[in-house]
């Protein structure tokens, strides 16, 4: 006979485990049922030469329902993703949109010029044009070497 040292576990990874036993029995995967999500749309910054871009993917969104403020330095985009119309005979087996509030923001660098933002909204795509102050705007200058 072997003795087999005992070590005993917490009671979530015991839960976790059964858990993942009835789901293997139902060809349910365990990850795709217990995720939970929030609205946060995707963002992409690019810096050109006199200015920085904010691109920003909110489909299904009004341009009214989108706000765009700047205090302290930070630029703050905010809105809702609202639910479309209830029906009475809802019958979904499954919903994987995302709705409510969300808000992004981002800090400032010193030169950019937050008198001259300008933003448009086209298409489910809203771009934060943020320009530079001039005197930040860098040069090409070639130094002679003595």
């Amino acid at each position: 006979m072997t003795l087999v040292r005992w070590t005993p576990r917490s009671m979530l990874g015991f839960r976790n485990e059964i858990d993942q036993l009835f789901n293997s029995c139902f060809n349910t995967p365990v990850k795709e049922e217990t995720t939970i999500a929030t609205f946060a749309p995707a963002v992409d910054i690019e810096e050109k030469d006199k200015e920085f871009r904010i691109t920003i993917e909110l489909p299904g969104i009004k341009k009214e329902e989108v706000s765009i403020k700047i205090k302290d330095n930070l630029l703050t985009i905010t809105g809702d993703k609202k639910k479309g119309k209830k029906t009475e005979d809802e019958n979904y087996h499954r919903t994987e949109r995302i709705y409510g509030s969300f808000q992004r923001t981002f800090r400032l660098p010193e030169y950019a010029d937050q008198d001259n933002i300008a933003a448009e909204y086209k298409d489910g795509i809203l771009i934060v044009s943020i320009p530079k102050l001039k005197e930040s705007i860098s040069k090409n200058v070639e130094i002679k070497i003595k």
